[in-house]
């Protein structure tokens, strides 16, 4: 290597003869560890090193050189002169120089490599920390997912056995509520003193009442845990259907004033009784929730054999908030209770009877113009 080469490389660079005297060295080498070249040539390169890189030396680097004439990356700590380490890697190579054998030495600082090893290391270990971590997690997700679909099947067997019970319960009361209707009706035929026909009016309109929560409760449990709620469809005229459901409402809520409108003419083909449960239902909500100072309007529609019946109330409006989920079960639109009002089927149930006519339901409201159901029926 040409001297200028020689000098100015960016490595400590020195020559050393077979017994390790240091023959020859450049200016970094002498920086490195504190020492003059004309020092260091004075030295023996394994003299520079620590006792264990000593021994290092003559057990294995000195006889790697000699047998295999090169060695490449040997981490060796050398000693300043002030005596602290300076650790280099250490590459050697043996060539033949006029008479005898030298060893060229290239050694490299360690620093950055040291420190890029150990950012290596620490982002290795917070790989692995986050993989067990992410291994971790996962397996509780997957036990808590378990537990979830255990705690979710337990209450749907659950729900389906309440719902069951409540259909098997209310069909079972039917029974006993129709004997109590036609006794009351029986005796009301008598002459009966005042107190007591109020008695028996109290008996009829309860039996009626609780008759609708059957009735509710047996269409629920048919529409969750049966096949859904049947109909049978037929040509009718439904200004008619919905004049005779007002007619019969008017007797069983006399508080209130019920107002029947029609629009158009024609048939429609729908069921008959289910459309009066559904106007029955709508006007047990309004009477339950409106103003009964004023009267509830219900209105028929009929345009090219589609049909539509609508139930106006007057008074305080709906909260919005409620609005969303008031066609679900159990919800009311107040939480105010009611001796009208059944246990929150009643919406659910319009809805359901709307969906089976291929139709929909429909609310409104608000504080100046009331509140307006709106139930859609399609020839079925």
């Amino acid at each position: 290597m040409p001297a200028e080469l020689f000098d100015s490389a960016a490595c400590a660079l020195a020559v050393t003869g077979e017994d390790g005297t240091i023959l020859k060295a450049n200016a970094r080498f002498g920086d490195w560890l504190g020492f003059s070249i004309a020092e260091l040539c004075t030295r023996r390169f394994q003299d520079l090193l620590t006792m264990g890189g000593r021994i290092f030396h003559q057990t294995h680097l000195a006889p790697m050189l000699r047998m295999h004439g090169s060695v490449t990356e040997v981490k060796l700590d050398i000693l300043h002169r002030d005596g602290h380490k300076v650790t280099v890697l250490l590459n050697g190579n043996k060539r033949q120089q006029a008479d005898e054998m030298v060893y060229d030495l290239a050694l490299f600082g360690t620093t950055d490599r040291d420190k890029y090893e150990r950012e290596l290391l620490n982002a290795r270990n917070l790989a692995e920390a986050l993989l067990q971590e992410k291994t971790s997690t996962e397996l509780a997700l997957q036990n808590a997912q378990a537990e979830l679909k255990q705690a979710y099947a337990f209450s749907q067997r659950r729900a389906v056995f309440a719902e069951q019970m409540m259909a098997i319960v209310s069909h079972d009361l039917k029974n006993p509520l129709t004997a109590i209707r036609m006794a009351s009706d029986f005796l009301s035929r008598n002459e009966r003193t005042v107190k007591e026909r109020q008695l028996l009016g109290h008996i009829g309109q309860s039996s009626e009442r609780a008759q609708r929560m059957i009735a509710d409760l047996l269409d629920f449990t048919q529409a969750r845990v049966g096949h859904g709620i049947v109909i049978k469809a037929a040509p009718l005229d439904l200004h008619n259907v919905i004049h005779r459901a007002v007619d019969e409402l008017r007797v069983a809520f006399p508080k209130a004033t019920l107002v029947h409108c029609t629009e158009g003419a024609g048939e429609t083909c729908l069921d008959a009784d289910r459309v009066q449960q559904i106007i029955g239902n709508l006007v047990a909500n309004s009477v339950a929730y409106g103003d009964l100072q004023q009267p509830i309007t219900i209105t028929s529609r009929l345009d090219n054999g589609a049909g539509a019946v609508s139930v106006h109330n007057h008074g305080a409006p709906i909260p919005q908030a409620l609005l969303a989920g008031l066609f679900e079960p159990m919800t009311r639109g107040t939480d105010q209770g009611s001796d009208v009002r059944s246990v929150g089927l009643g919406l659910y149930i319009v809805r359901e009877l709307a969906k089976v006519h291929g139709g929909d339901v429909t609310v409104s409201s608000c504080a100046t113009a009331g509140t307006t159901f709106t139930v859609t029926f399609q020839n079925t």
